[in-house]
C-alpha cells in the first residue's frame, strides 16, 4: 500500500486552498432569498459580465443549473435535443423528464464531442399535433475533455434559431475550453441563450455553479430554483469561494492541461495501454488496457491498492482527470505505478 493517494477520479475532488478558506470565513453575507447577500450579488454581476449576458443566478450545483435552465426554456410536453454522452442525459437521473416534464431526443456524440449538424436539423419535430414541440438544443463544453469550438456553436445556434429554438450550454468545464483555445468566455457564450458554469471542478471551490442569460430567463430560472428547494440564505460564504476561484484559479487551468498531456504521453509508451493522444485536449485522459474483462476489474482494484484512483467508465475504459493539487512529479509517479501493474497483468493474461 502506498501512503500517498493520487485521486484522478474527477476534478471535483479538489480542495479549497488556505487563501480560499480565509476568504470564505471573512465573507460579507446577507439573505439571498431577499436578494441581500453582497457576495452572491457580486458573483452574479461578475459572471454576467464575463459571459456577456444580462443577468446570472447562483445555484448549488451544475445539475441544478442545467435543470432550472431547461425549466426556464420549456413547458411540460416540449422536447429537447441532447447528446447521449452529455451530463444532462447520462448523469442527471433523467430529471429533464421526471421533473421538467420534457422528452429528450438523444443524438450520438461524435469522437470530437460534437453532435452532427445534420442530425440536429433532422431531429427538429414538424408542426404536427402528434409531435412534441422542439424547444431547446443542449450542448456540453468540454465534452469528455474535448473542446467544442465557437465556430461550431455558431452553426448550432443558426440551426436552432431557424427553427425558433433556444440553445443551452452545459459549461461545467467551459473554463477549461477557454484556456485551451486561449479565448475569453464570451467567444463561446455569445452563441448560446443560456450557459451554466461550475466552480467546484477545476476552479477548486467547494460548492457552486451559476447560470447566465437574459433577465427574463433568469427570472424564470430563479422561480424554478425556488421550487426545487434551491433558495439559499447566507450563502455568500460559498459565493466568496467562487469569486476567489474566478480571480485566482481560472488561469492556472493550463497547468492541469499540461499535466494531462504529460501523463497521456507516458501512458502511450506503456505496452498494452491504448490511448488516443489527439483526444487529450484539456484535463481528461481516457485509456484502456488490453486485458480480458475480468482482469480489467482486477487491474482497477490493483491501481486503487497502489494509491491511484481513476474512474471506471461504462465501456470499461479508465478516465483520469488532472486538477489542482497534483503536479508533474505526481504524474510521473502515477505513470510508473500504472506501468508496473500493466506489466504484471500482461503476464497474467499470457498465462
Amino acid at each position: 500500500m502506498t501512503e500517498k493517494i493520487f485521486d484522478l477520479r474527477s476534478d471535483t475532488v479538489t480542495l479549497p486552498s488556505a487563501e480560499m478558506r480565509k476568504v470564505m470565513a471573512e465573507a460579507i453575507v446577507g439573505d439571498d432569498v431577499y436578494g441581500e447577500d453582497p457576495s452572491i450579488n457580486a458573483l452574479e454581476e461578475k459572471c454576467a459580465a464575463l459571459t456577456g449576458k444580462e443577468a446570472a443566478l447562483f445555484v448549488s450545483s451544475g445539475t441544478q443549473g442545467n435543470l432550472v435552465s431547461i425549466l426556464a426554456h420549456t413547458h411540460r410536453g416540449d422536447e429537447i435535443i441532447v447528446g447521449r454522452k452529455q451530463h444532462i442525459f447520462a448523469w442527471e437521473q433523467g430529471s429533464a423528464a421526471s421533473l421538467a416534464g420534457v422528452s429528450t431526443c438523444v443524438l450520438e456524440n461524435q469522437i470530437d464531442g460534437t453532435l452532427l449538424l445534420e442530425d440536429i436539423s433532422n431531429s427538429v419535430r414538424m408542426d404536427d399535433v402528434h409531435c412534441p414541440v422542439s424547444k431547446l438544443v443542449c450542448l456540453e463544453n468540454t465534452q469528455d475533455g474535448k473542446v467544442l469550438k465557437p465556430e461550431y456553436l455558431s452553426e448550432v445556434r443558426e440551426i436552432a434559431y431557424n427553427h425558433k429554438m433556444a440553445t443551452h450550454l452545459d459549461g461545467a468545464r467551459l473554463f477549461n475550453a477557454a484556456i485551451a483555445l486561449n479565448q475569453p468566455l464570451q467567444a463561446f457564450t455569445k452563441y448560446v441563450d443560456s450557459v451554466q458554469l461550475c466552480f467546484s471542478k477545476g476552479l477548486a471551490a467547494p460548492v457552486g455553479s451559476i447560470v447566465c442569460g437574459t433577465k427574463s430567463f433568469i427570472h424564470k430560472a430563479k422561480r424554478a430554483r425556488k421550487a426545487l428547494g434551491g433558495g439559499m440564505r447566507q450563502a455568500g460564504i460559498l459565493a466568496a469561494a467562487c469569486n476567489y476561484a474566478l480571480d485566482n484559479m481560472f488561469t492556472r487551468l493550463e497547468e492541469d492541461h499540461q499535466n494531462a498531456r504529460y501523463l497521456a504521453s507516458c501512458l502511450a509508451e506503456i505496452p498494452g495501454i491504448k490511448i488516443d493522444l489527439a483526444c487529450v485536449q484539456t484535463n481528461m485522459i481516457f485509456f484502456d488496457v488490453n486485458l480480458p474483462a475480468d482482469l480489467k476489474i482486477d487491474f482497477h482494484k490493483q491501481l486503487k491498492a497502489q494509491g491511484v484512483l481513476v474512474s471506471s467508465m461504462p465501456n470499461r475504459m479508465a478516465r483520469a482527470v488532472t486538477h489542482f493539487g497534483l503536479d508533474k512529479e505526481d504524474m510521473e509517479e502515477v505513470a510508473s505505478i500504472i506501468k508496473n501493474i500493466s506489466l504484471i497483468f500482461a503476464a497474467k493474461a499470457i498465462d
